[in-house]
């Protein structure tokens, strides 16, 4: 079914893992879907094939959205190539980028962690609302480790995802009466880079293990919760939080 048809999404951090699945569900609904990247061009022009291939529509925007000047290119670029309204925004883009603790951190890693996470979508977020009309979304994205801390050496990633829940709610109070809706989605175990990343096997394990429907997340179910989130079937949903996480952390 065709919810978004027509609809102009940015997916920032588009082209792998979660925002690979995002870019597709949101371009398999009907939207044209502008799919940024930073480093890896032949994973972005992959998910750009995929959806073509699918019928659907797409461009790709390389870009680091932690730099301002990069943010207003890439939605120049989607501007340009599918007019002046944007209806939905998904900031995917983010990162642990390295597990340190307290001791081990300096002031430029908390700083990279900061802007990576928060920085980014405050950046994207300020460049699209003037190009948002009523209708429009915003979809962030926090963690669970904004609720419970995060894992060993995530300190920094943890306290960002929480900065990610509080703006959310922000945005949400001061957007709403122009119609636009912001909510956040907070993803715990996803089979994900991220964790093949920065994560023990036996880590991934053990919290399959103890979760009550006993594995991890997919990528794609968190696509589906987006798409739900994008869409006018949670046209009252605004300012929350949905945790994805297999029932590990209940709010």
């Amino acid at each position: 079914m065709q919810v978004l048809n027509n609809k102009v999404a940015i997916v920032t951090g588009g082209s792998r893992d979660i925002g690979e699945q995002v870019s597709l569900k949101l371009a398999s609904a009907g939207a044209k879907v502008c799919i940024n990247y930073l480093n890896d061009e032949q994973k972005a022009l992959d998910t750009l094939e995929k959806i073509r291939n699918n019928g659907g529509q797409a461009i790709i925007a390389k870009g680091d959205m932690t730099i301002a000047s990069d943010v207003a290119k890439v939605v120049h670029s989607c501007v340009e190539a599918y007019g002046e309204t944007i209806d939905i925004l998904v900031n995917v883009a983010g990162g642990l980028i390295a597990r340190k603790l307290l001791a081990d951190m300096d002031e430029q890693f908390w700083d990279a962690v900061m802007d990576v996470n928060v920085k980014s979508a405050f950046l994207v977020t300020k460049e699209v609302v003037p190009h948002m009309t009523n209708g429009g979304a915003i979809i962030n994205f926090s963690s669970q480790a904004a609720r419970d801390g995060g894992g060993f050496g995530a300190l920094a990633y943890a306290s960002a995802k929480g900065a990610i829940l509080t703006m959310t709610k922000g945005l949400a109070k001061e957007l709403g009466p122009k119609g636009i809706r912001v909510n956040c989605v907070s993803p715990g175990m996803i089979n994900t880079t991220f964790h093949n990343t920065f994560t023990k096997d036996e880590v991934r394990k053990n919290v399959a293990a103890a979760t009550p429907l006993r594995r991890e997340g997919e990528a794609s179910e968190v696509g589906d919760l987006v798409l739900y989130l994008a869409s006018s079937s949670s046209s009252f949903v605004t300012g929350a939080s949905i945790e994805i996480n297999g029932g590990t952390y209940f709010v």
